[in-house]
């Protein structure tokens, strides 16, 4: 079979990550179990027979799954070629029938994202940071948002409109036998436009200032992380924690345990739905197919829907920075303190968070005078409406600037402070001008969340609950 089975491969019309997994199961349990066996001597039942040997062995039932499925194909077109009189491989009659329980993916709230976050900021640097905040507010996959380059991301920070475009031939970055190659994304309704909360436009503009990197998203050497490293290195330790290694450089608390990156997406969603989300809405973000065939042709996103899912985002943002700032990251305030100058220059020794000379010379250590201060704490330096963050932008910011080049700073050796706020403008789509004519944003109520209300002659307004109203979606604010 070891022959037929080149042949079938070399033949083998696939995506190139689906030919990688043929080839590797092939090698890994065909061939070792059936390579010397002639085609006509397998039967059925000694393949079944040795499907329940693997799982005895601990391969799951999805690897199990997908070797016999493997199998009954080459079997399958060797009896087409006329190599065998038919295939042994029929669906089995008898047995248990295996429906194994589907584990829930584990999902984080905006709070809990900005916090895991600011843990990969301290670990890999402000680029990991961003990177783990950008997959949780746009519900984009790993190599959607690592193959994203600098052309097919649209940014108005003046505005706080933007958007990123995932291209249907080459948008999605793929790692296969250890190389990386552009291609397609998953699915042909992978391809679309994703817009972007206000708060996400600025941090991503920030970044992109400080490299010439063609892609966004690259390590502090310019290279191409690795999902594999990336995980063990950033995203596992940033959410579980880092308490329980003895060998850990920088102690940190677990904010989500058991959370990966593709976590973030599934964080996405809930969030759709909590917001009460249209479901066709959802699906053209997160890049599905609808389920009915009718409602997916005929089914829009008005400007309107647009207008508020990017409200509802910012909103969460802004409440992820309110409850950062009530409860402060369980750290000590001196190291707190250098870790967030290091966010702000990667070069500060001793925070593990950048190599010496990658963002220009290094900076002192902070006094202790100033380490301590209470107002060091992580929500320091979160501003109302779109923070500071150093969390995110500003680590962005230095992480990946090229060697010799130091963000500009005030004379106090500080960042200029920002605007408490983006402009009113940014919650409108980039894709609309105007929505809505007449109606106008409220100013924040006691409770933190954004609302909207017309300007109907005589009545007087009456402020909206604290949260955005799913059956009403936001008019375009006035100057």
């Amino acid at each position: 079979m070891e022959e037929w089975a080149r042949h079938w491969l070399a033949a083998a019309d696939v995506a190139p990550a689906t030919f990688a997994q043929y080839r590797s199961l092939t090698r890994a349990h065909l061939v070792p179990r059936w390579g010397t066996v002639a085609l006509g001597a397998i039967s059925g039942i000694a393949a079944r027979q040795w499907a329940v040997e693997l799982r005895g062995r601990g391969y799951a039932d999805s690897t199990v799954r997908v070797v016999m499925r493997v199998l009954s194909m080459m079997l399958a077109d060797a009896a087409r070629e006329g190599l065998i009189a038919a295939s042994p491989m029929w669906p089995p009659r008898r047995g248990r029938r295996r429906r194994p329980a589907r584990r829930e993916m584990v999902w984080a709230n905006p709070e809990q994202v900005l916090r895991t976050g600011l843990h990969a900021c301290a670990l890999a640097g402000g680029w990991a940071g961003l990177l783990v905040v950008s997959a949780a507010w746009t519900g984009a996959r790993w190599g959607e948002l690592l193959g994203l380059r600098r052309e097919n991301l649209h940014l108005d920070p003046a505005a706080g409109v933007g958007e990123l475009v995932i291209d249907p031939v080459d948008g999605a970055l793929h790692e296969i036998d250890g190389h990386f190659s552009l291609g397609p994304p998953k699915t042909a309704a992978s391809a679309r436009t994703v817009t972007l909360p206000p708060f996400l436009v600025a941090l991503l503009a920030r970044h992109l200032a400080t490299h010439d990197h063609p892609y966004v998203f690259a390590s502090r050497q310019g290279r191409f992380p690795r999902r594999s490293n990336f995980a063990r290195r950033a995203m596992r330790p940033a959410a579980d924690g880092t308490e329980q290694r003895a060998w850990a450089r920088i102690r940190l608390p677990a904010v989500v345990p058991g959370l990966t990156f593709q976590g973030l997406r599934h964080s996405h969603k809930t969030w759709l739905v909590t917001d009460g989300i249209a479901p066709v809405a959802q699906a053209r973000r997160l890049g599905h197919a609808l389920p009915d065939r009718i409602d997916d042709i005929y089914s829009h996103v008005a400007p309107e829907l647009e207008a508020r899912v990017l409200a509802c985002l910012q909103w969460r943002w802004e409440q992820a920075c309110q409850a950062l700032a009530r409860d402060p990251v369980r750290v000590d305030a001196p190291v707190w303190a250098r870790r967030l100058d290091a966010l702000a220059d990667p070069g500060t020794p001793g925070t593990g968070t950048g190599r010496a000379g990658a963002a220009g010379p290094r900076r002192a250590r902070p006094t202790a005078s100033t380490a301590s201060g209470p107002t060091l704490a992580a929500p320091a330096v979160l501003v109302s409406g779109v923070p500071a963050v150093p969390s995110a932008g500003a680590a962005a910011d230095a992480d990946v600037a090229p060697a010799g080049t130091v963000p500009d700073r005030g004379a106090s050796g500080t960042r200029p402070p920002r605007p408490a706020r983006l402009p009113a403008a940014a919650l409108a789509s980039p894709r609309v001008g105007a929505i809505r004519a007449g109606a106008r944003r409220r100013p924040r109520v006691a409770g933190g969340g954004p609302s909207w209300s017309g300007s109907g002659a005589g009545t007087p307004e009456q402020p909206r609950p604290t949260r955005p109203n799913p059956a009403q979606p936001p008019a375009t604010p006035s100057a």
